[in-house]
Parts: structure tokens; sequence; C-alpha cells
């Protein structure tokens, strides 16, 4: 676009964008056209678009950083926890990075927060942009039944953050193979503590109980009760395990912000599952006969056509238009290929 008093701003190869964004560390990168994005916000009555932010970018850059597979061989949460704040503030470096190569090259751009709350569209980290739906708008994946994003080389394990720029870059297209394997595995809805996992959608306030031990709600909800006890049960409730969560969570986010890993860990989608995560995974403590039961209803509702609320006309442009029809049996069968040269050799 040219401006009064500034040059012309040269062409910006859409590839070259992207090999830079990896060169700089992202694990991953796709371009998703910022018209499009205005066209199918994920909810059109909070609509997360770039022209509510900017009505002059034309297009949004996606980067992807892994979360490593190592964190999900733990005992507990807080290895997943503490890497999910070292994973963002090392993808916010990048992001910020190839926005100011670009403002060199004469295109303004900037990077968005990978994980925000805009108080105004409604509660439950609902941000000014959907970073899963920018993936998926990406070319990068789509999303699984829990509705978190999966990738092909990461299954859920990641995390997203967009550049928005004004100059117009070749967009990828979006994937419509269902990289989830969906109802047939409901994986991650066996392994939900909380058992927030419904069909194509989440609990979101269900999930928070194991995500965000010390999060806001459970602040809130402390302080709520802390205003109205006796003084002397006060002093007993700033020296207890919660208080002490808080600080904790503020200092190193660990149960304040992050993710219970449960779902994330067992998702067989990913090169990094078969393998790091295969051989401790397989079996699931948490899976109950409820859970299956459940499960299996899903399965026979969208074996029979009814109606589900998270694959409407509208939804199922994030999921797979097209199904699943077999990403990560092929997967699989790649990995051992490899794996059995790798013993040749």
């Amino acid at each position: 676009m040219l401006r009064q008093g500034m040059p012309l701003a040269p062409p910006v190869d859409a590839a070259e964008v992207k090999r830079r964004a990896l060169e700089l560390g992202a694990n991953l990168c796709g371009i998703a056209s910022a018209a499009t994005l205005n066209a199918f916000p994920p909810d059109p009555r909070w609509p997360q678009t770039p022209d509510r932010i900017s009505p002059y970018c034309k297009s949004v850059v996606v980067i992807v950083q892994r979360i490593p597979a190592g964190a999900f061989r733990c005992k507990s949460n807080i290895p997943v926890q503490y890497l999910d704040m070292l994973v963002l503030r090392r993808m916010d470096r990048v992001a910020l990075k190839l926005a100011q190569e670009l403002e060199r090259l004469g295109h303004p751009s900037f990077a968005l927060a990978a994980q925000e709350t805009d108080w105004n569209l409604k509660r439950a980290s609902y941000a000014r942009l959907s970073t899963r739906h920018l993936g998926v708008e990406a070319g990068l994946g789509t999303l699984g039944l829990e509705v978190n994003i999966l990738t092909p080389e990461f299954g859920p394990r990641l995390y997203l953050t967009g550049i928005l720029t004004e100059v117009e870059l070749e967009p990828d297209q979006r994937m419509e193979e269902q990289v989830c394997i969906g109802e047939s595995c409901s994986r991650c809805l066996h392994s939900c503590p909380p058992d927030a996992v419904r069909q194509w959608g989440l609990d979101k306030a269900g999930c928070a109980t194991e995500a965000q031990e010390f999060g806001y709600a459970q602040i809130t909800r402390f302080f709520e009760k802390f205003l109205g006890m006796e003084k002397q049960d006060r002093k007993s409730a700033v020296r207890s395990r919660d208080v002490f969560g808080f600080w904790q969570g503020l200092l190193r986010v660990v149960g304040s912000f992050g993710d219970c890993p449960r779902c994330l860990a067992v998702c067989p989608v990913g090169n990094d599952y078969h393998a790091h995560l295969a051989d401790i995974q397989k079996h699931i403590p948490e899976k109950t006969p409820e859970k299956v039961a459940k499960a299996a209803a899903f399965k026979q509702a969208r074996k029979s056509g009814d109606d589900v609320p998270g694959l409407s006309a509208w939804n199922r442009r994030w999921v797979g238009e097209k199904g699943y029809q077999g990403i990560v049996a092929r997967q699989l069968q790649e990995f051992k290929r490899l794996q059995k040269e790798k013993e040749k050799q």
C-alpha cells in the first residue's frame, strides 16, 4: 500500500516468510488470509477477527512452537506447566523478530499475545483471535474431539501465535482431512480427570479445575470465602496451600496458567507420540465404564447422522470436512519403516 512520503515496499514471497520463521526457531509456519478469517469467525456471535484489531491487516502469519515430549512422561502436571511458560516466551521472541523483519521491508506488522482473554467478548480464555482456528486456516492441522488443534507432526502438544501484517501473502490451503481419529479413539475423553470432553467440544470450566488449579476462578473463589471468615480463620487461610499456589503461579505460572496434560499426553497423533509417548501412555488409568459408554454414544450419534453441535455446518470447517481417512495409521506405518531402516544401519 502506498503512503505519502514513503517508498513503495518491495514484494514479499510467502515461502520466504515461512522459511525465515523456521530459521528463527518456529517448528511450523503457515499463512492465513485476513479476508478468510474475517469471513469465518469461530463464533459469529463473538467475532474473533483481524479487522476488529486492524482494518489494514491482509495476512496472518501463524507460527507453532512444540512442547517437548519429555514433559508428558512425568508424574505430575508441573513440568508441562513450567515448559508452557518457556515455550510461550520463545514463541513470542520468534514472532517479534519476524514482525520486525517484515516492517524493515516496509510492511507494517505486529505480533499478538499467544495467550490472552478479551473480557469484552466472553470469559474463559476467549481472546481477540483464536490461535487454534488461525492454525487450521493456515493449513497446519484440524481441531480434535476436545477442540485442541492437532497437527500431524506434534498432535496437540504445541502452542500457536499470529503475526498480523499489511502485506498480502499467498495463503496456505486448509487441511480437509480430519487429523483427529475422533470418536473411534476417544482417548482424550477417557483420560480427562474432570470428564470435560464433549463431542467436538469442551466444558472449559470443568477443564480449568485441573488445568488451572490456582487460576483466576480459583483466586476469586478463595477471596469470596476469605472476606466472610472470622479473624482467626483468616490467619490460617493466608498460610494455606491455596495462597502459596497463587504466589507460585504469579511467580512462575505453574498452576495458574497451563495445561492439564492428560489429553495432550495420550493423543496418538504426531511423530513425537510414536517416538516418545506410545510406550508409557498406552494404558489410561482414568478410563472408566461410564466414559467408555459416553464415547460409544458419541460414536453412534455420528454414525446415525444425529445432530452434533460441534459438527454443525459452520464448525465442520475446522474439524475436517472429509472426515478421518487414516492419517494416523499411515503416519505410524511410516514411523515403523524408518525405525527399521535405522536398526539396519
